[in-house]
């Protein structure tokens, strides 16, 4: 069974960080490409950081840029997101994604991993 597991999330006043972790399970993701998605109530999911399968690449959403960065551990078969400097509009749904060995990150949904997401709460 392959999973990939969030966690992290939480309840955050404005101007504070989170730390959101993504576990695999069931195979090895050191080949794929992996990107952070969040999801706002009422709203569509959107992209907001990917990386690549060596790492030699990072992507980010420009509403983010600067405030989060991703980052990911072969050995611990896990990704990362760090937040600071979080914002009410931060608030949303997270979810990790996986794509296919080997491939580009990708700011569609063309992801064949999804994990089941972790709730933050930017309060102001």
């Amino acid at each position: 069974q392959v999973q990939l597991v969030e966690s992290g999330g939480g309840l955050v006043q404005a101007g504070g960080s989170l730390r959101l972790s993504c576990a695999g399970s069931g195979r090895t993701f050191s080949t794929n490409p992996m990107a952070w998605f969040r999801q706002a109530p009422g709203k569509v999911r959107e992209f907001v950081s990917g990386i690549s399968w060596n790492a030699g690449s990072t992507y980010y959403a420009d509403s983010v840029k600067g405030r989060f960065t991703i980052s990911r551990d072969s050995a611990k078969n896990a990704v990362y997101l760090e937040m600071n400097s979080l914002k009410p509009e931060d608030t949303a749904i997270y979810y990790c994604a996986a794509r296919r060995a080997f491939a580009a990150v990708a700011r569609n949904y063309d992801y064949d991993y999804w994990g089941q997401g972790t709730q933050v709460t930017v309060s102001s």
